[in-house]
């Protein structure tokens, strides 16, 4: 159903304004029935949403992109359609983006169900900035990487900033988060993954020696910049590697590195 708009303080636009704890509190963020909503930012990465059938509640456009859009979503989501000026005012960014989409969350599914299905796995521990978190799902998909599995401070790849960082990656790939007892180190043993734990410590495995097998179930494990992983996690991990350094530098953003381990780990690396 689609509604011009002129006035950029209407209230049925109020939900694009939205930070994410408006749009989802921490516990419909941790949600196994799915409930709370997401914003998608950007025509790419509103058609994502909706080609992969994620459930729209209302979109923000301009002309074309609104009808265009209006002709594939389900008859009951309000399509808005405004003046450059008024897009870019309502959605803070200050770009008129061609679309802008209000989405339902999706169920979370289990650790368990998740792990029991993939063969690659990114574990993100404390990883707490969506800028870095948006980058790490978008290398992860790029690069042939099943799931992500997400510590209780790690950021939502669902997140506004972290969903456009991931240019809507984030929609594509399954996550998990973890519970305050769940063990990280134990779940993946449980599952038979050979497990790589990334540490800037020249101590460790330079990642250009290490070699992976084609049958194989593998996880990464990314700490935070400031702290990297617990050592719970070190201990419990079946490799400790690096990427050698140069230039006096001492580690790389964990964006980065994520990128390289991945590739470095991934399905082109299968000896």
């Amino acid at each position: 159903m689609i509604f011009h708009v002129t006035d950029g303080t209407d209230p049925r636009l109020d939900p694009f304004r939205w930070r994410d704890r408006q749009l989802a509190s921490k516990l419909e963020r941790l949600d196994a029935v799915g409930a709370g909503l997401f914003v998608a930012e950007g025509d790419l990465v509103v058609e994502r949403a909706i080609e992969l059938h994620f459930e729209a509640v209302a979109l923000l456009c301009d002309e074309p992109t609104g009808i265009r859009l209006a002709e594939v979503v389900d008859e009951s989501v309000q399509v808005f359609i405004g003046s450059e000026q008024l897009r870019g005012d309502v959605t803070g960014l200050g770009v008129p983006l061609r679309a802008t989409g209000l989405f339902r969350r999706p169920a979370l599914a289990s650790a368990h169900d998740v792990l029991a299905h993939a063969t690659r796995v990114v574990v993100a521990e404390e990883i707490d900035n969506p800028t870095n978190l948006g980058a790490i799902v978008r290398s992860a998909v790029a690069l042939g990487w099943d799931a992500i599995v997400l510590s209780t401070g790690s950021a939502d790849p669902l997140a506004r900033r972290a969903l456009r960082v991931s240019m809507g990656s984030g929609l594509s790939v399954p996550f998990v988060r973890l519970g305050q007892n769940d063990n990280i180190g134990q779940l993946l043993q449980q599952h038979n993954f050979v497990s790589y734990a990334m540490t800037p410590n020249a101590s460790a495995t330079s990642l250009s020696s290490v070699t992976v097998t084609s049958d194989q179930k593998t996880a990464l494990l990314l700490g935070s910049e400031r702290d990297g992983l617990q050592q719970s996690s070190m201990n419990s991990a079946t490799h400790i590697v690096r990427i050698p350094m140069h230039g006096g530098i001492d580690s790389l953003n964990v964006g980065a590195a994520a990128a390289i381990a991945m590739h470095a780990l991934g399905p082109d690396s299968l000896s």
